[in-house]
């Protein structure tokens, strides 16, 4: 048996491809929308992929199942758990096998057993592997999916929350202490692969390390050591952090289908006079250079998301799904931003501008100031604020005086900020608040200021906090 691999550190996602050495077959695991992936690998390793498979309907990426279904001619074997409210929609168009609790089915001489593992979700299902090719009869380890993480387990207040299902946050968590059950009876030495690492918002405390055992976890993992089901769905309910606005529109995405992937080349702007026109037209104007050389400056308009680990959770949040893209950025770096942004299906990148194209005219800019000069200002009528952490951040403790709006929800709550002072706008380090301030100043808020250092920068000089009782 042959077993790789694949994380994506944006998103924080873990996908495999598991195949049989013996017949050349092999199956995707979890598979984002970049099947290049695993195409590539498995042409290298002498394998034709033949199967794909997910434990749910997935809310965090665009699945590439669809597209290996297309790709490979791919047979996909998909959860037939859950209500009618969480059943596949594309199935005509793909070679397709629907499983359930008990289901089996066989990749080469690789065994598939199937468990059903509600609480993130109704369809929820996990796999025990069993290399029956290598002449075993026990399962090596089971694919967990958003069912059990390193150090966590999946959150079910997604459905509620990001897709809206009023009264499911309750039931999924007590779904989940059942599940849980199952997971505990299962052989300590199972390796257990989940589909996400530390850095996703599928759990509130996910673990770097990306493979773990079932025995390590039953010892470590906070969830398993909990019995009573009250306290345990309090706790599983608690503290959860924000979900992206883009979790709703992927759970569309997945469960009616996505769209196969655009391979067409992105055209590139000649003008600074054509992305005035793109911009008249209602365009998001994305500009992913580094936040500093943004700050330096930047075409009238546009929004800066930094193109790092963190750039496709904050399109995510920010970028409307029915708007046109325009990305300002050099050309060697146009297909990855691209790819980025088509793995949670934003697709609508119409154009791109070079910078020095961009920037041929007058152009914006902002400052930055350090945590004493913001002590100053705080105490000066004229300046306001903003603190553009998660609410546990805050939580925690905050400036007095600042006003607290979220990164993801700044744009939809520009009506609540005071006329006419100059902005000062502080996260966690400097990061997000940069965005915060191009957000800002896109909007007509032109008076804006970054917090050098952000909330560790004032806490680190011991200066005053506000902390909840």
């Amino acid at each position: 048996m042959l077993f790789r691999s694949f994380f994506d550190e944006q998103l924080a996602h873990m996908s495999y491809l598991v195949g049989c050495q013996r017949t050349g077959e092999a199956i995707v695991i979890e598979p984002g929308r970049n099947v290049d992936w695993y195409i590539d690998t498995a042409k290298k390793e002498g394998l034709q992929i033949v199967a794909a498979t997910e434990t749910h309907i997935h809310a965090d990426f665009v699945s590439g199942a669809k597209e290996l279904a297309k790709r490979c001619g791919a047979k996909l074997y998909l959860s037939d758990e859950g209500d009618a409210n969480w059943k596949y929609q594309y199935l005509d168009e793909v070679n397709y096998e629907l499983v359930k609790e008990g289901s089996v089915f066989t990749i080469g001489n690789v065994e598939f057993q199937v468990l059903h593992t509600p609480g993130h979700t109704p369809e929820h299902i996990s796999f025990l592997l069993t290399d029956k090719g290598g002449g075993s009869t026990e399962p090596m380890g089971i694919f967990t999916g958003d069912f059990v993480f390193v150090g966590d387990i999946g959150r079910p207040d997604l459905l509620e929350k990001a897709a809206g299902v009023a009264g499911t946050a309750d039931v999924g968590a007590r779904q989940m202490f059942q599940s849980l059950k199952k997971f505990k009876a299962l052989p300590d030495y199972l390796q257990v692969w989940p589909a996400h690492g530390a850095g996703s918002a599928c759990g509130k405390a996910l673990g770097a390390v990306p493979v773990s055992t079932v025995g390590y976890e039953k010892l470590n993992n906070w969830a398993l050591k909990i019995e009573d089901e009250e306290e345990f769905v309090k706790l599983l309910l608690t503290g959860q952090p924000e979900p992206p606005k883009y979790f709703a529109m992927m759970k569309k995405v997945n469960k009616v289908g996505p769209a196969y992937v655009n391979e067409e080349e992105v055209p590139a702007l000649q003008t600074r006079e054509q992305l005035d026109e793109y911009k008249a037209n209602g365009a998001f104007i994305l500009d992913v250079r580094p936040s500093q050389q943004f700050a330096n400056g930047h075409y009238e308009g546009s929004i800066n998301i930094p193109f790092n680990k963190s750039f496709t959770n904050w399109a995510g949040w920010l970028i409307n799904y029915e708007q046109d893209i325009v990305i300002i950025a050099n050309k060697e770096d146009v297909q990855s931003i691209r790819k980025a942004l088509a793995y949670i299906g934003l697709d609508r990148v119409v154009a791109y501008v070079e910078p020095a194209v961009a920037l041929n005219g007058e152009v914006e800019s902002y400052e930055e100031i350090d945590v004493h000069q913001l002590q100053q200002y705080i105490k000066d009528d004229r300046y306001h604020l903003i603190d553009v952490r998660n609410q546990a951040e805050w939580d925690e403790g905050y400036i007095e005086g600042a006003q607290h709006m979220m990164l993801g929800t700044l744009a939809d709550r520009l009506h609540e900020i005071p006329e006419g002072k100059t902005y000062i706008v502080q996260c966690r380090s400097g990061a997000r608040s940069a965005i915060g301030a191009s957000i800002l100043q896109a909007n007509g808020f032109k008076q804006v200021l970054n917090l050098k250092g952000g909330y560790l920068a004032w806490t680190r000089e011991k200066l005053p906090v506000v902390k909840q009782s």
